[in-house]
């Protein structure tokens, strides 16, 4: 019997705004589309977090024996900053802020997305489609709109009409619980407006001026597809036109995840998700990390210790620990006091997972370890709850300790219990990584191994080959090994 028929869970589901009995369309199959990245720029931390508890619910459904068809695209087309000025395409801009061609720019950030991604143990998703290989699926999806009269073209371009949308008794605000007329009142004026029937009104496809570099041909001329309608387009070509799960950050509820309910509504007749789910924001010393402020780390900075928020680099699998402490729709706030402190757990966890493997057994147990087994599914079962998963995991470890302690004792059985339990959520559900050898043999092998990789890399950096410089750093980081450059040479921590 598959493992999730004896595991209710719960989700909170944004749309309803309460936790439901999660049930999927089809029995043992789950659709999940996530949000991916805008390849415009080095990944940063506040969406690694939102991308790692996306990974950490992939994880669990997997486990629970559930198929996951896990899509999660990436934006490289299309991400205006409003949808006025064309001249705010993020691509182009960049492009020629680093004199680089945009799609030039689209891979080198897509490299940089899957670098981190690794080094932080993500598991890859399923179907991973990008925005400019569905141009053809978005037009089609377009002609829809224009045919059922909630889209219209205006010189060149293509906008979704709210206000028609409404009038067919549909709920443009469902998802965000926001009043349509509060938001025709607060909407700002914005270059193009002249172009759209209603300021609310949304592109879902921009008309290229002959200097725009990034241009597709269409029926309304030469342009872009906006950036709501990829997700669209993609989510429902791979998951069908109703799916599981729906994924993202709060940021994303609206306009973009608003806008993916009135798309699909638009095009197929119905809601296009069952369950919407979005986590919270990442701050840093108790504010939002913006770069116009200087409250800003990115990823490999932290890892490296290459800033002056925190006092050395810390293991991707601290950091992970770290996120996975806080729930994933809560704010979580990072600090080097709260470093410090998960880095202290995770080598506590580290050592008793280890120290496990080597006790006694006995004929009886102290404790009731199915009890307690059962106590960490319940945590994941309440809507992902890691926080309380956590702390039912340190449970653990106590009995670990008092066992080895000669305290208490367990039988052989349960103590396959314990150390299956612990693997099953610290490392296959959570993704951390507790198996670190404390051999000394090979941890001096590892050593010259190390040492000799960073022989390369100074003579790769000497000869101006950065991008092997690079490499080398990013693929040792990925196998938890921090290298740290400073003025009497590099140094390197695992």
């Amino acid at each position: 019997m598959e493992l999730y028929k004896n595991q209710p869970l719960k989700i909170y589901n944004t749309l309803s705004g309460e936790k439901e009995l999660f049930k999927p369309i089809h029995e043992g199959t789950i659709g999940m589309y996530v949000c991916g990245p805008t390849v415009y720029s080095n990944v940063h931390l506040g969406n690694v977090r939102t991308f790692m508890s996306f990974d950490m619910i992939f994880r669990y459904l997997n486990h629970l024996e559930y198929k996951v068809r896990y899509v999660r695209n990436i934006t490289d087309a299309g991400h205006l900053t409003d949808d006025g000025d064309v001249a705010n395409d993020r691509f182009v801009k960049q492009s020629r802020l680093e004199k680089l061609e945009p799609m030039e720019i689209v891979q080198k950030y897509t490299v940089d997305f899957h670098n981190v991604l690794n080094t932080f143990n993500f598991l890859p998703p399923t179907i991973e489609p990008t925005a400019t290989g569905h141009i053809m699926e978005q037009i089609e999806l377009i002609e829809k709109l224009i045919d059922s009269e909630l889209a219209y073209e205006s010189q060149g371009s293509v906008y979704f009409d709210v206000l028609a949308y409404n009038k067919k008794g549909l709920n443009y605000g469902e998802l965000s619980n926001r009043n349509i007329e509060e938001l025709f009142a607060n909407t700002r004026d914005l270059d193009g407006q002249s172009e759209k029937r209603n300021p609310q009104d949304f592109a879902l496809w921009k008309n290229a001026s002959p200097a725009h570099i990034m241009r597709w041909n269409s029926p309304w001329g030469a342009g872009f597809p906006g950036w709501h309608l990829e997700c669209t387009a993609m989510s429902t070509k791979y998951l069908g036109e109703t799916f599981d799960i729906h994924g993202g950050g709060m940021d994303l509820k609206f306009p973009h995840h608003e806008c993916e309910v009135a798309q699909a509504k638009g095009c197929f007749g119905h809601a296009p998700v069952k369950t919407w789910m979005h986590t919270n924001m990442l701050t840093m010393n108790g504010l939002r990390m913006s770069k116009s402020t200087g409250n800003y780390i990115l990823p490999m900075e932290l890892l490296f210790g290459e800033n002056t928020f925190f006092e050395k680099p810390f293991n991707a699998n601290v950091v992970r620990f770290n996120f996975m402490q806080a729930h994933y729709r809560s704010v979580l706030d990072i600090s080097n006091e709260a470093m410090l402190a998960s880095e202290k757990g995770y080598n506590k966890m580290t050592e008793a997972y280890n120290l496990a493997k080597n006790l006694t057994a006995s004929s009886t147990s102290t404790f009731d370890i199915s009890e307690w087994s059962k106590s960490c599914y319940n945590a994941m079962n309440d809507d992902f709850n890691t926080p309380v998963l956590i702390a039912q995991l340190f449970e653990g470890v106590r009995f670990i300790n008092v066992i080895n302690d000669k305290k208490a004792t367990i039988t052989e059985t349960d103590l396959e219990i314990l150390i299956s339990t612990l693997k099953t959520f610290v490392i296959d559900v959570l993704g951390i990584n507790l198996e670190a050898s404390k051999d000394t043999t090979s941890s001096s092998k590892l050593k010259g191994v190390v040492e000799m990789l960073i022989e390369m890399r100074n003579e790769a950096r000497a000869n101006k080959n950065w991008a092997l410089s690079d490499e080398i750093r990013d693929k040792l980081a990925g196998l938890g090994v921090i290298l740290k450059d400073g003025k009497d040479g590099t140094n390197f921590s695992i």
